[in-house]
């Protein structure tokens, strides 16, 4: 009886969650219930924003400070929650700086990554412990965790990524130093870093998603946002992610009004092959997706883009499941899925990169199971992604300080 109590509960909290997204994400028609949360959600946004303001604020004035580490740090990030392709940017980056002979660590939170155990952390306070080390998710040369006690992006990094340091930790200046002193890093990339102000960064990109770019212009929880819009003053660079090559004025009007002087670079998630999960790592080009009957499956904030290319490379979607974004696949839902593509007599399956790697190893579905990797392109801006961090990090055959991150009112940012 407990037991099942308990599911249905977790059955609710769920659904409960996804009713909160889809309301975040203006995915559900106005009703009651949609109202009464939202505005709620509303209430607090204001609170947020308040604390938002405050503490840029105090980062602004130098009463909280931001600490240099001695080497070039590289701030990819962006204003919202999820969804503007990130993940491909930091790979192309690291793999662009490391073929140029840089030794580069990736810096992430880890986002749903294993936490530390509770009772360790609450002895660790009252001892006044240390806090213990970052997580190695990959050394420059083995992978050395999953995507469970990494997170899926450092983990999809770390596996994309050879002869790249990849860390884990909460505290990423304490990342950084460690980076620095045992693996001999001189540049790193703090990855979905552009919120994380204790870390002085020399390069802000900033990405913004052009079918998304600021949701319904609300900070957290009633919208998408972080940080007002007009905090984008704080990047050296702006990329707009996503695009299909079409002139979006009203974007870049909006971009160029809160800061006019900054650089936008334009570019593209492209499509490259199918990749096997359960048939020896088979690759399959995009064409085989030409008429056939798929079924897909995704947990990543904007579901809407994944199922949009597959529709565009001539897929029919005949069967299609959301979940939510990092979420843990379950046995019997992963079984339920493939049961119900085989009823749709699909000829694939289809998820995400990122979705893959929560995957598990000996997963045997009765339908044959590819992820989609997808690629930078770049469109405007640079005749491609090489050059493109060849002049952001290397201009003039040298790296150089970019504009602080409050470049409006002050030049107190820079470096001492």
């Amino acid at each position: 009886m407990s037991s099942r109590w308990m599911k249905r509960m977790a059955v609710r909290a769920r659904q409960f969650e996804e009713f909160a997204v889809d309301v975040v994400y203006d995915r559900r028609d106005s009703n009651a219930g949609v109202k009464a949360l939202g505005g709620l959600m509303l209430c607090l946004s204001f609170v947020f924003d308040g604390i938002v303001r405050l503490r840029c604020w105090l980062y602004h004035q130098r009463i909280f400070r931001n600490q240099p580490l001695g080497v070039p740090v590289v701030v990819v990030g962006n204003l919202t929650v999820g969804g503007t392709g990130k993940t491909p940017i930091v790979e192309k980056f690291a793999r662009s700086l490391a073929l140029r002979g840089r030794h580069v660590a990736i810096l992430s939170r880890g986002y749903k990554s294993r936490a530390e155990p509770a009772h360790r952390r609450l002895w660790r306070w009252i001892s006044h412990g240390e806090d213990p080390p970052p997580k190695v998710v990959s050394d420059g040369q083995n992978v050395l965790l999953d995507s469970a006690e990494a997170g899926d992006e450092p983990f999809m990094l770390a596996r994309n990524l050879p002869g790249v340091v990849v860390l884990v930790a909460k505290n990423r200046v304490k990342a950084g130093q460690y980076a620095i002193r045992k693996f001999g890093s001189d540049i790193l990339l703090l990855d979905d870093g552009f919120q994380y102000l204790s870390l002085r960064g020399q390069l802000n990109l900033l990405l913004v998603d052009k079918t998304n770019p600021f949701g319904n212009h609300h900070l957290l929880p009633r919208g998408i946002l972080r940080e007002p819009i007009g905090h984008l003053r704080r990047a050296s660079y702006v990329f707009i992610t996503k695009s299909d090559g079409q002139a979006d004025d009203e974007l870049r009007q909006t971009i160029r009004q809160h800061h006019p002087e900054v650089e936008v670079i334009e570019c593209a998630h492209r499509p490259t092959y199918l990749q096997s999960l359960n048939n020896g790592g088979q690759r399959r080009p995009l064409e085989d997706l030409r008429g056939r009957r798929v079924a897909a499956f995704s947990g990543i904030a904007m579901p809407e883009s994944f199922e949009k290319i597959l529709r565009q490379l001539g897929a029919e979607i005949v069967h299609n499941k959301r979940f939510l974004d990092h979420h843990r696949f379950t046995p019997e839902e992963l079984e339920r899925f493939c049961q119900r593509a085989s009823d749709a007599r699909a000829d694939f399956i289809i998820t995400t990169e990122k979705d893959a790697v929560r995957l598990p190893a000996d997963m045997a579905p009765p339908v044959p199971l590819y992820y989609l990797r997808l690629e930078i392109e770049i469109l405007s801006g640079d005749h491609d992604f090489d050059a493109a961090v060849s002049r952001i990090c290397f201009p003039r055959g040298e790296y150089r300080q970019s504009r602080p991150p409050f470049p409006a009112e002050t030049e107190e940012f820079g470096d001492e």
